[in-house]
């Protein structure tokens, strides 16, 4: 583990911009509030996780919940395709990959998942989400033509994902399924999972708000 490096991919917390799809019931400052929540316990996560690197790959401007010993790299591309392509390119050697949706993982999912990378045999790692998603992919080295014309962002962009790998004859490892926090109902049940967490103080003081609003 200690020659991975770790990537998050992430959106600054702006509201109008993040976690737009909690609008309603939430306000764009709501969101924005619970999506700083989500990314500030990733990133904790990730910097309680040992790596040689740790990666942002960050779209829009840095903000104080960005732990120290990460190093910030602007995401570069059109698509999420040849963002992720970019976001590896910022790495040598074995790189994990996550994004901001799975506030729940723990350090020990991770370490699993980047295992993966060093275990003779295999080449890459993939963590599907109950939406059809991915939550993490590893690769033990860049290479662009993993990313570049997979649909993201559908219910089908794992096993797209997973096709791809296996038409450019990478040996996948699967790893756990996790749930990503895209709708309201997803950052409930997430929230109600992790209650120590920044994210479920998040959902709960805007729970409490509206409560009192109505």
């Amino acid at each position: 583990m200690n020659t991975t490096s770790l990537v998050v991919i992430a959106k600054s917390p702006v509201p109008g911009r993040v976690k737009t799809r909690l609008c309603p019931p939430c306000t764009p400052i709501e969101a924005a509030h619970i999506a700083e929540a989500a990314l500030s316990d990733t990133l904790s996560v990730v910097a309680d996780t040992p790596a040689t690197a740790r990666i942002l790959a960050l779209d829009g401007p840095p903000g104080p919940w960005i732990p120290e010993g990460f190093v910030i790299v602007p995401q570069l591309g059109q698509g999420l395709d040849e963002r992720l392509a970019n976001a590896f390119a910022a790495v040598t050697g074995p790189a994990l990959l996550i994004g901001m949706d799975t506030p729940q993982v723990a350090p020990d999912q991770l370490t699993s998942a980047a295992r993966v990378l060093h275990t003779p045999g295999f080449d890459a790692v993939l963590g599907p989400a109950e939406d059809g998603g991915w939550w993490t992919i590893g690769l033990r080295r860049p290479d662009p033509r993993v990313f570049i014309g997979v649909p993201m962002s559908t219910d089908h962009t794992c096993r797209d994902q997973r096709a791809r790998l296996d038409r450019l004859g990478y040996r996948t490892t699967i790893v756990d399924t996790m749930r990503d926090v895209d709708t309201f109902s997803d950052v409930l049940e997430v929230a109600s999972t992790i209650p120590a967490s920044r994210f479920a103080t998040a959902v709960t003081d805007i729970a409490c708000e509206e409560a009192a609003a109505g």
